[in-house]
């Protein structure tokens, strides 16, 4: 089934029970109880022996191929029978619902929102549909409605500061950076104070290699929140790209006292204290990231050149070994 499932408002049962009594709704009824059954392949089976061209079959069966995994199918189905049903009726929101959730899952974006917008009339806060609007919004580039989407999902003034920064969490998860960054922008403006604001702002600037405008911005968040393992983390990497080695331990040892279980930190120490020419002390942080995360390459490979460096060629050998496994393994 469908991630995106839960998302079906519409009881199939409600929908099923307005249908009039006649030849076809008592086997739409049963298609619909294999639905409400997790057996959607079973429901499709019944269905494609009915009359496609009545709509309580061509719905119910655009319902099923959703539910199945088959997005296209139940577009080719659904488009042409939505105009059919009057938009007030319980058949008619399941089928724009379901049509606007397909368009989606298949990238349609564009295509999708009137749908999802329809739904949201007459359910306004359900929050995997706010979720999927605000998606939509953003990967179309309509940055202030996805505010609001997003504002309504987590119960926040869409024009406040809050609003701003959630849009653009969103947004820099979905590879929006520019977008974020101006949704960032005025959330510090409305509230400078703001938590996590700063170390987004600054998490931008680092990965476009602006190390000083980076450090000054993860300093800003330190003072807003002290206790951000994220921040200093990411100040510990920024003095490692400007090989400012103390600086960079200090802020690392800080942010996994917060937060020990966090193999980043173990990493970038073991570089560090390996440039200060301390190899005993790096091996310990590596092997402490590979203790935390046995499946990260960085970590198997940095201890590799650490044990070929002090001579120990079998032990490197066997770490280069499962760095190799790891970088050609799939990603999860």
């Amino acid at each position: 089934m469908t991630l995106l499932a839960a998302c079906a408002l519409v009881s199939f049962q409600s929908a099923a029970a307005a249908l009039p009594p006649d030849g076809v709704a008592p086997a739409v009824s049963a298609a619909r109880a294999l639905l409400d059954q997790g057996q959607p392949r079973a429901a499709i089976e019944k269905l494609e022996a009915l009359d496609k061209s009545d709509p309580r079959v061509a719905q119910a069966l655009g319902v099923a191929y959703y539910h199945a995994d088959d997005p296209v199918r139940a577009i080719e189905l659904l488009t042409p029978v939505v105009p059919r049903l009057s938009a007030d009726t319980l058949e008619g929101r399941e089928a724009a619902q379901v049509l606007g959730l397909s368009l989606y899952i298949a990238q349609h974006l564009a295509e999708a929102i009137p749908y999802l917008e329809r739904t949201r009339a007459w359910a306004p806060d359900n929050v995997e549909l706010l979720y999927v609007l605000g998606n939509a919004y953003v990967q179309t580039q309509k940055p202030d409605k996805a505010r609001e989407a997003f504002a309504r999902l987590f119960r926040v003034p869409p024009d406040s500061a809050g609003a701003h920064l959630l849009a653009a969490q969103m947004m820099v998860r979905l590879q929006f950076e520019e977008a974020a960054e101006q949704e960032l922008q005025q959330a510090v403006a409305k509230d400078p104070r703001l938590p996590q604001a700063h170390f987004l702002l600054g998490q931008a600037a680092l990965f476009r290699s602006r190390f000083d405008e980076a450090a000054a911005l993860m300093q800003q968040e330190l003072e807003i929140n002290p206790g951000s393992a994220m921040a200093l983390y990411r100040l510990g990497e920024i003095y490692t790209r400007q090989s400012r080695w103390d600086e960079a331990i200090a802020a690392l040892q800080k942010s996994l006292w917060i937060n020990p279980a966090f193999s980043g930190p173990y990493i970038l120490l073991g570089k560090a204290y390996t440039k200060k020419g301390q190899p005993a002390t790096a091996e310990g942080m590596l092997r402490r990231a590979v203790e935390y995360d046995p499946n990260n390459k960085s970590a198997h490979y940095l201890l590799a050149q650490l044990l070929q460096q002090t001579g120990r060629a079998d032990e490197a050998k066997r770490e280069f070994e499962i760095a190799e496994r790891l970088r050609d393994a799939p990603d999860r």
